[in-house]
C-alpha cells in the first residue's frame, strides 16, 4: 500500500489504489488470521465503465488494463462517483480536495512498457504478489477459487 501511494505520489490520507482486508475466523485456540490485498482487477466487462457519465474511463485494446482519464472526469462532487458505486470492490478513489478526481490502479502501465512489474508486485516484502496476463497466471498458480472475495462483494 505505502510503495504505491509513493511510487503515484499520493499524499497521506483515505486515497489507496491498494488496500489490505484482514480476516479473521475461528475461535480460540483455532484461530487463523488471512490478509486479502485488494486493488482494480481490471476486470474483463468492467461495470465502472458505462456507469461514467462522459466516458473517462476505457479498457486499452493492447492489455486490458483499465484507465481513467482525468482531464475527463467530473469529479467527486460533479457526478456523485457513479464509477464507484458500480465497482463491485470500491476499487475508484476520490482525494479529499475540492471536487477531487476519480484514481484507481492502473496496474502500472507505464513500468510495464519500460517491461517491469507494477510497483505493488515489486514492493511486497513476502512475495504475495504477482501480475500479469490471466492465461499466464492460471498456468503459473492454477485457477483460484474466488471464496476469499465472496464476502467483499456488495449486496
Amino acid at each position: 500500500m505505502v510503495a504505491c501511494k509513493d511510487w503515484h505520489d499520493i499524499p497521506s490520507g483515505p486515497v489507496f489504489l491498494r488496500r489490505v482486508s484482514v480476516r479473521e475466523e475461528g475461535h480460540y485456540p483455532e484461530v487463523a488470521v488471512s490478509f486479502l490485498s485488494i486493488a482494480c482487477y481490471h476486470c474483463v466487462e468492467p461495470a465502472c465503465i458505462p456507469a461514467c457519465p462522459v466516458g473517462a474511463i476505457r479498457k486499452r485494446q493492447t492489455d486490458g488494463i483499465v484507465v481513467v482519464d482525468q482531464q475527463m472526469c467530473l469529479g467527486r462532487e460533479q457526478c456523485g462517483g457513479a464509477c464507484r458505486t458500480a465497482c463491485l470492490i470500491d476499487a475508484p478513489q476520490f482525494g479529499t480536495e475540492p471536487n477531487g478526481k476519480m484514481q484507481k490502479c492502473d496496474l502500472c502501465y507505464d513500468r510495464w512498457e519500460n517491461g517491469r512489474k507494477p510497483i505493488c508486485v515489486e514492493a511486497c516484502p513476502m512475495r504475495a504478489l504477482d501480475a500479469g496476463p490471466q492465461d499466464e497466471m492460471e498456468s503459473k498458480y492454477s485457477k483460484i477459487d474466488d471464496t476469499a472475495t465472496r464476502n467483499l462483494r456488495k449486496p
